[in-house]
Formats: C-alpha cells, structure tokens, sequence
C-alpha cells in the first residue's frame, strides 16, 4: 500500500533588522548573536539617515508626540541595516528583541536584546518589522536594489519548476545516467554549474559594507 505524501514545501521568511546609533559599537556581537540563533544576514549595510529619511522611514508614527524626538535620535548617528532570514524570521526576531519599550524589557524579558541594550521606551537599541508587509516596505527603503518576489505556490510553482527546472534536471539526468559516475550527487552537482541556462544578471554579496 503507498502513502501519499504531501510534497515538502520550503519557505524562507526576511525581514528587516537595525541596530540604532547608540549601539552600533555592539555590532559584532550582536551579528554573533543573531548567527547563533539561527538567522542568515542575507545583506547589511551601515549607512546614516537624515532627519527627512527618518521621517519616511517612520512615516506610519507621523503625529505621534515622540515622532520628533525619534526622528531625531535615528540621524544622530550611523545605524546599520540587515536583511534576515530563516523560517519564521519575523516573529523570531520579534520575539529576540523582546518589548518595545527597553525599561519593561528589563523587568519581562531580562534576557531580551532590548532588555540588554536599550536604555529606555525611545533607546531600545534594535528595529524590528512588525509584519510581512511592514518588512517588505521596510527592506525596500533600506535596501532599494533588492530583488522581492512573491514565492509561487500551487499550479504557479508547478508552472515554474516545468518552464525553468524541469528541462535542465532532466537534461541532466539523462546524462548521470549514461556516465554512471562514482558519486552521482557531486557529479549531478558539478553538471548543473556547468550547464544552468540562467546567467546571473547581479553580483550579490552577503555583507556590503557602504561608507555613509
């Protein structure tokens, strides 16, 4: 009797962190903690905002009565901006970063980054996106180069593997299969390196460092 099972599924979530400019002395182990929990940094930049750009960037707080005091100390300084990934990075990084305001951090969540970083409610040391939306938008501001695209499901990622895998995997198959090498998983691997159709149009590096 066969049992059906449901093809895996593999989804890698992004969103958008930043160390603010208070802190950004605490980059490197921050960075370490952030490996060491399971996130990949797909980008970073340090870059230092403008009043202006802050206000963009915050724009959904616009008339709230800290809006001028927090626009004011996100350009005081240079911050540095990631892009992490793994699954479920958004509540993760949500849930690492610990409350909002860094004084209830301490009493709640003492092992919080917020709680072992942040000063107060306005200084809590790191940014986090709050949704797949706001992550999206966020890493946009940020990262204006970068490539998002929506992660085909169904018919549609059916429709992809056909059009774009498909036809080179099976090329490549075929030719594993005349060659019956020794190791057919490295074999099948160097092939795939030599022959992809698909010729990189963007030269990404996991770590940029700009100069602000």
């Amino acid at each position: 009797m066969e049992i059906s099972m449901p093809p895996p599924q593999i989804y890698v979530e992004k969103t958008l962190a930043i160390i603010k400019p208070d802190i950004v002395d605490k980059e490197e182990e921050i960075q370490d903690i952030i490996l060491r929990s399971g996130f990949t940094i797909v980008q970073r930049r340090k870059l230092h905002l403008s009043p202006e750009q802050c206000s963009n960037f915050y724009v959904e707080q616009y008339g709230k009565m800290f809006f001028p005091n927090l626009t004011a100390y996100m350009s005081s300084g240079p911050l540095v901006a990631m892009i992490l990934a793994r699954h479920k990075a958004i509540s993760y990084w949500l849930e690492l970063l610990g409350p909002n305001n860094s004084l209830v951090a301490k009493e709640t969540h003492p092992d919080s980054l917020r709680a072992i970083y942040g000063t107060d409610d306005l200084r809590n040391a790191l940014h986090g996106s709050n949704d797949f939306a706001a992550a999206e938008r966020e890493i946009r501001f940020m990262f204006p180069e970068v490539i998002i695209e929506p992660i085909p499901i169904g018919q549609a990622a059916k429709d992809y593997l056909n059009l774009h895998i498909m036809p080179t995997l099976l090329e490549g198959l075929t030719e594993l299969c005349k060659q019956k090498p020794a190791d057919p998983l490295i074999w099948l691997a160097d092939w795939l390196l030599k022959n992809n159709p698909n010729k990189p149009k963007l030269c990404h590096h996991p770590i940029v460092e700009e100069p602000y």
